[in-house]
């Protein structure tokens, strides 16, 4: 097996920021792969009393990478369609919204604010590294740092993988670890 047939897969011995980005990318495309290929029906599946869907966790994930690149890194607007939601009304608009869109709709939005999110890593960390503040504080006013950030959303993709996990098995049986070798997401193939 070549790294192209893996390219997922963090670097053996690489700096800081590519084991970070590459730990980050690897549960990007597990996620992706879990909920690859589902029709509406598959996306919108729960189990048991949970009201989680494969669909909520796709436009939430999408919201996370805009939020945590745009307003936490930044101090900027995330854009639409999140500046418009009415998240006072509805909290957990994202996951709850994600009922009335399609398939085509949902993966789109979460391919395209994983793209923005690149992008804007990409510059911040050629802008100041992982050790730079973010906009972010605290009450008390301190600022993590671009590390933190990067952290914590690399946390926010374990849960809701292994989320997604549970969820994909129930639809259709699908389980493991990662994607099989050689399988890419359908932006890449």
């Amino acid at each position: 097996m070549t790294d192209s047939d893996v390219p997922w897969e963090p670097p053996l011995a690489g700096t800081e920021p590519d084991h970070l980005v590459g730990a980050l990318d690897r549960l990007r495309t597990t996620f992706r792969w879990k909920a690859d290929g589902l029709d509406a029906a598959g996306l919108r599946t729960r189990i048991g009393a949970s009201s989680l869907t494969l669909a909520g966790l796709l436009k939430h994930l999408a919201f996370v990478e805009d939020f945590t690149f745009t307003v936490k890194l930044r101090g900027r607007s995330p854009g639409p369609p999140w500046e418009s939601a009415d998240w006072d009304a509805v909290p957990s608009w994202d996951f709850v919204s994600a009922a009335d869109d399609d398939p085509e709709q949902l993966y789109a939005i979460w391919e395209a604010a994983v793209e923005r999110s690149r992008v804007r890593l990409g510059a911040a960390l050629a802008d100041g590294g992982l050790d730079q503040l973010v906009h972010l504080s605290t009450d008390d006013g301190r600022h993590p740092s671009l590390r933190r950030l990067l952290c914590d959303l690399i946390e926010e993709y374990g849960r809701h993988t292994g989320h997604a996990d549970l969820l994909r098995e129930a639809v259709d049986g699908l389980v493991g670890e990662d994607p099989p070798a050689g399988w890419r997401a359908p932006t890449d193939r």
